[in-house]
């Protein structure tokens, strides 16, 4: 007999880029009757049919909205994995403390909750000498965690285990995710990325592995969609040096750390005004790799390789102040939100338009060779070739350009109309 599909989803950390992300692409299952969206701040992303509840992750409260909403499938997508996204002291009560908070909500009695979706970080595995070229999700650390974010993490997933342990019929499924790159993200390896020179520790090319933002969600939701107990690695196929990953940026590298004394390095960097976690200096030096064959065996397809996720934030570091120009961040409003969707005189589906660009800000377009250009283009969805398409016939008006945008036009919708 085959497992019930979810139907009605609670995602914790809706605020946050993953819960905002996840939960759009959710509300696109048609089987999905009900989505609940829980956090302390209001959402960041414009959401159809999630119903917001603002509420901290404290077990009394939970377990109401739990039982009241008849949730059977959970989403946690607070895990905070990057120190300088927040305090140790907070990213402690949130790793460590509101998981313990959340599981125990989820284990009452009177709990229809059978499946738990528990985001984790590639950081779980750490950084070390030791390590193997690729780790599988049966291998374990080589050694201790080195620091308290490392800990916290290892500790969240043991007690989500305990868990599953302890309520059977209950599937767990742990995605450990590698670092993503896209737009739209915030985290200390996109901040050391997008920097004019990348710094480097002397005598050290590290292999890298990524994953792009689309395919990070992408795995969350399909794991969310089939019955996958166990932990999963998601990180896009392939590894690149350091080296190889500022050339396709179009950066120079600069070996100024010394490979001794990895807090000594981090404090060198913040001298310079950059900030690196010990984690992030740990991966710079000895790399990470993530075996990634469990989760593809489980029928899931990465749209983005390594090298490809590279090229794409590659034409997002490039274009990004014509693409956003003219844009408007989304702003929560729970009146407006409310009449959109309950009030009997709304009667058409809202659609969002984006504004035409003013032409400020191009960021520097107009100065890009058409050859550069083609091949950024190459690596744009079709939202954004659509704006460039627009402000390239308005201004430069490029035969060749205007030609190589119509075609990877015809052909992301193309892509689209498949899915």
């Amino acid at each position: 007999m085959s497992p019930e599909p979810s139907r009605r989803i609670l995602i914790t950390g809706l605020s946050s880029w993953w819960g905002g992300r996840l939960a759009q692409a959710l509300e696109r299952e048609p089987g999905v009757e009900a989505i609940v969206g829980i956090d302390t701040e209001d959402p960041r992303h414009e959401l159809e049919r999630t119903e917001f509840v603002r509420v901290d992750i404290k077990e009394t409260f939970l377990r109401r909205i739990i039982v009241a909403a008849a949730i059977d499938t959970v989403l946690d997508t607070r895990l905070i994995s990057d120190p300088l996204l927040a305090s140790l002291d907070h990213v402690h009560r949130v790793n460590v403390e509101g998981t313990r908070n959340l599981l125990a909500a989820c284990s009452g009695a009177d709990s229809q909750v059978r499946k738990l979706v528990f985001k984790s970080s590639a950081r779980y595995y750490g950084s070390s000498s030791d390590d193997p070229a690729f780790f599988s999700e049966t291998l374990a650390r080589t050694e201790p965690p080195q620091t308290r974010i490392e800990r916290d993490i290892v500790a969240a997933e043991e007690a989500a285990s305990e868990f599953a342990a302890a309520r059977r019929g209950t599937t767990l499924t742990v995605v450990r995710c590698a670092d993503v790159l896209g737009d739209d993200q915030r985290s200390s390896p996109l901040a050391l990325l997008g920097l004019p020179v990348i710094p480097s520790l002397l005598g050290f090319d590290p292999r890298l592995q990524f994953i792009h933002e689309d395919d990070a969600i992408g795995a969350l939701a399909h794991v969310t969609r089939h019955d996958l107990p166990g932990r999963y690695n998601a990180a896009a196929d392939g590894v690149l040096a350091l080296s190889e990953v500022a050339s396709l940026l179009g950066k120079p590298v600069l070996p100024v750390l010394p490979p001794w004394g990895l807090g000594f390095a981090a404090g060198q960097l913040r001298r310079l005004g950059v900030r690196v976690p010990v984690e992030l200096v740990r991966e710079l030096r000895y790399g990470r790799g993530l075996d990634n064959r469990l989760l593809k065996a489980s029928g899931f397809r990465y749209r983005y390789t390594t090298r490809e996720a590279v090229i794409k934030l590659r034409a997002r570091q490039r274009l990004r102040p014509l693409l956003r120009s003219g844009s408007e961040s989304y702003r929560y409003e729970r009146e407006v939100e409310e009449f959109l969707r309950w009030s009997p005189s709304v009667r058409t589906v809202r659609e969002t338009a984006r504004p035409a660009p003013d032409g400020d800000g191009d960021g520097g377009v107009d100065e890009l060779g058409v050859t550069e250009l083609i091949e950024i283009i190459s690596s744009l969805e079709a939202p954004d070739l659509a704006r460039l398409r627009e402000y390239e016939a308005a201004h430069g008006a490029r035969e060749a350009v205007l030609e190589a945008l119509d075609r990877n036009l015809a052909r992301r919708q193309s892509d689209n109309s498949d899915e």
